[in-house]
């Protein structure tokens, strides 16, 4: 962590925590305990039941949760017959691999926990049936080095799925990102980069992108917000009698126009 920023991750959640202000964010991002709580609600989401429709359910296959966290996408894998693998290189017993590990073992497989990072993954080649990342590209030191890590550790048959990422349209829109947004003041970790940025990265990994949803073509990237949701919310502006009159393809039209710095997009890929 800089020297310039007060605060380390998990001081940074435990004071937010402390803000009544912050309440709505603090569960919105799955911050809040009882942490099984949280998990659960996040397994219940209308952003994993999207995740769910488009990777299958596990059926006993494996897959890794690189950048964990506290473990909310390791548990959701796992609910849904994933044998999973959680990466997270903070040992936190909050926001960390502490976390993770103090509900991984209740679940059947339990959860196996490895702290390290990305860009070194521990793991030999063709391990994985699925490789998932949850708001973790935008974190990485070297995108390309990660990305290749990512492509190296999957299996050919797999999938590697990194969603929520956080996408800018100019590079001088990243210091109006980092502004506004309410954690960088606290901890300074995070980032954003450009979309060519992620897709370039993502193909010369050797990764072949399937989809690629823009920040209004999923309920995964408008979550806690829905699709259905934002139909009301433009009928009602509009006067439109139903949201039947919104067609899917505007939204997505709409959604690739966008410009605000940090947009959230999400991608899905095969291995070559």
């Amino acid at each position: 962590m800089s020297n310039e920023y007060p605060m380390t991750w998990e001081e940074s959640i435990l004071h937010i925590r402390s803000d009544p202000t912050h309440s709505t964010l603090v569960r919105d991002y799955f911050f809040d305990d009882p942490l099984t709580d949280a998990c659960e609600r996040y397994w219940q989401s209308t952003e994993w039941a999207e995740v769910r429709r488009l990777i299958g359910l596990g059926n006993g296959r494996t897959a890794l949760d690189i950048g964990a966290g506290r473990g909310i996408a390791s548990y959701a894998l796992a609910r849904d017959g994933w044998n999973v693998t959680a990466l997270e290189p903070d040992g936190s017993n909050v926001v960390g691999a502490g976390a993770i590990r103090s509900f991984s073992e209740r679940l059947d497989p339990p959860i196996t926990v490895t702290e390290s990072w990305g860009e070194t993954l521990p793991f030999p080649p063709n391990a994985f049936d699925l490789v998932f990342c949850r708001q973790v590209l935008h974190h990485a030191r070297d995108l390309a080095l990660l990305c290749r890590e990512i492509a190296r550790v999957v299996k050919s048959s797999g999938l590697a799925v990194a969603v929520r990422e956080h996408v800018l349209s100019r590079p001088e829109d990243l210091d109006d990102f980092l502004r506004a947004h309410p954690l960088q003041q606290l901890y300074g970790g995070e980032h954003a980069y450009l979309l060519a940025d992620y897709v370039g990265s993502l193909r010369n990994a050797g990764l072949q992108i399937t989809a690629i949803l823009n920040p209004l073509a999923s309920d995964i990237n408008l979550y806690p917000l829905t699709i259905e949701e934002l139909k009301r919310q433009i009928a009602r502006k509009w006067r439109l009698p139903s949201t039947h009159l919104i067609p899917d393809w505007l939204l997505r039209v709409k959604g690739a126009l966008m410009s605000t710095p940090g947009r959230p997009y999400s991608f899905f890929a095969t291995k070559r």
